[in-house]
């Protein structure tokens, strides 16, 4: 069953989330995850939620998406987004 990595982030430092997205990509994809969304496609239709990008990911399974998290070559970028934008990322099973 497939899981996604839905990432809200409020960018603060858009060079440094390019350097992030730069390195965490190809880790991403070596984990079998594929981008579902691309930059600037979100609408707010209802409520107060101001991302400046909002991406979500496709994960073969949870334990993929969990190796990637967790990995030790995930970590240094892990630090690196934090530095630059404030995120909050959600794991959701899919269907």
């Amino acid at each position: 069953m497939p899981a996604y990595w839905i990432g809200e982030h409020a960018i603060t430092d858009e060079a440094l989330f390019a350097d992030y997205l730069r390195q965490a990509v190809p880790l991403i994809e070596r984990f079998g995850g594929r981008y579902l969304t691309r930059a600037g496609s979100h609408d707010v239709l209802e409520g107060d939620w101001r991302p400046n990008r909002v991406a979500v990911i496709a994960f073969p399974d949870m334990a993929a998406l969990q190796a990637f998290y967790r990995s030790p070559e995930y970590q240094p970028l892990l630090a690196l987004r934090r530095q630059a934008a404030t995120d909050v990322i959600t794991a959701i099973d899919g269907a």
